[in-house]
């Protein structure tokens, strides 16, 4: 990285893509080292986010601006730990229902790969994957560096937090561009994922990108547009990357909630439960992350290996022994219902009509989650984990009068009957033919 001096000024580099002009790799190197120094301002920083935000970056520049946030801070060499097989990741862009990283960190370690899951907390009304490991009792999902490299080296796989030693750059950025309405810009999205995938080590990521009610990305147009910039990027610095566009029009797993959908997790790893469109997602992406890494030849191979994992229950034993080592209970697996909390209040919701699921308002449910306290309105928010909606129907499900449309956990009797208006308001019956989507909708390759 080009160090910082008394001479070089932050303003001209904003200036120059103020005009829509192409930044040097020195610029964006020098602009990255004051931000990590703080010789930038939070005014500079907030500048040059809202002139990307309109100027936008080639991926020349995004590139590089990618690779000088990963080497901010630490970058985690493997090396010495002599891996039996290769790092890999998935990163998703957030949804509802999305319990997939819980359950594909195991399964991919079972198959042979290391996977070091630097994961978020929720965003909005998309839950996050820290959010939900904090329902499990004693989990600890900030080790100290030194033992998060062991647990992957001896189980294959950790789920923890961001440290404040990986891509320090993109911490501060982000924290300026979630206040000035600059989160929306590609090039910003990219370099902000990838400097902290990059910076874990990885061999190869797939990305999930959802697009619908639900997502961040609503159109497919924008969801492409990112794919495309992920995975020029990604692969342009030498990591094979896929991104796969996935639907978020309805919940990803029928749950919303931090310890229900752990709960959902464990039931799918030990086999009690197995949602067919969370199968459907969780196989494609691990299935593209294996081929992408070398572990398989083929798309079809490589999801075969997955059932295996799935089948002979080595993948619920990695996850076991992972959340055994990071802290949490050793019989999780065995016994939920001793360790992940109930909500006091728990109602069934029926329906007031028949007809067929026509569409499911994703935002709205996820959103009536947060008013229930399982997500943040402020950043300093505490979550309750026990509070959500479990049972919800699939797009497409046939519903008679007076059957079941979900179950609402909730702290009080208030808490759940505004609960159950918005879940009732959020899924709209008729009488049409509304067959259940596939929720792949594209995949991206370099």
């Amino acid at each position: 990285m080009v160090n910082n001096s008394d001479t070089f000024l932050p303003q001209e580099v904003i200036r120059r893509k103020r005009d829509g002009a192409e930044l040097s790799p020195e610029e964006i190197e020098a602009f990255v080292g004051a931000i990590t120094s703080g010789q930038a301002s939070e005014g500079q920083l907030a500048a040059l986010a809202m002139a990307i935000f309109f100027r936008g970056m080639n991926p020349a520049e995004c590139g590089t601006l990618t690779l000088a946030m990963r080497d901010s801070g630490e970058v985690i060499n493997w090396d010495r730990h002599r891996l039996h097989g290769p790092v890999v990741d998935k990163h998703s862009t957030g949804g509802v229902g999305d319990c997939v990283s819980l359950i594909l960190a195991p399964l991919l370690a079972a198959c042979g790969t290391h996977v070091p899951m630097i994961s978020g907390r929720g965003l909005g009304h998309t839950g996050g994957t820290l959010d939900k490991l904090a329902s499990i009792p004693g989990y600890n999902a900030r080790p100290d560096p030194e033992r998060f490299q062991q647990v992957v080296k001896n189980v294959g796989c950790a789920i923890i937090g961001q440290t404040g030693t990986l891509a320090p750059a993109d911490g501060r950025l982000y924290g300026v561009r979630d206040v000035t309405a600059t989160v929306e810009s590609v090039p910003l999205i990219t370099a902000s994922i990838l400097s902290k995938k990059l910076a874990s080590g990885l061999d190869a990521l797939v990305m999930d990108i959802k697009t619908g009610n639900g997502a961040f990305a609503a159109s497919e147009e924008m969801a492409l547009e990112l794919a495309n910039s992920i995975v020029s990027v990604a692969n342009g610095v030498g990591v094979p990357t896929v991104a796969v566009i996935t639907d978020m029009n309805q919940p990803l797993a029928p749950v919303a909630g931090n310890a229900l959908e752990v709960w959902e997790a464990v039931d799918y790893l030990t086999g009690e439960r197995r949602d067919p469109l969370l199968h459907q997602v969780t196989l494609r992406l691990g299935g593209e992350l294996l081929v992408a890494a070398g572990r398989y030849n083929s798309l079809q191979e490589a999801e075969r290996a997955l059932q295996q994992a799935l089948t002979s229950g080595a993948a619920a034993e990695r996850f076991a022994a992972m959340v055994s080592a990071l802290g949490g209970p050793d019989d999780l697996l065995e016994r939920p219902g001793d360790h992940l909390e109930r909500a006091p209040v728990e109602r069934s919701v029926t329906t007031s009509t028949d007809g067929r699921v026509a569409a499911i308002d994703t935002r709205a449910l996820g959103m009536a989650v947060v008013r229930m306290g399982g997500g943040r309105r402020k950043a300093d928010d505490e979550i309750d984990p026990r509070v959500g909606i479990s049972g919800l129907p699939r797009v497409g499900d046939t519903l008679q009068l007076g059957e079941h449309l979900g179950r609402i956990h909730a702290r009080s009797k208030e808490q759940a009957r505004e609960a159950e208006k918005a879940l009732r308001s959020a899924i709209t019956l008729d009488r049409g033919e509304h067959p259940s989507p596939s929720l792949i909708k594209r995949v991206v390759y370099p």
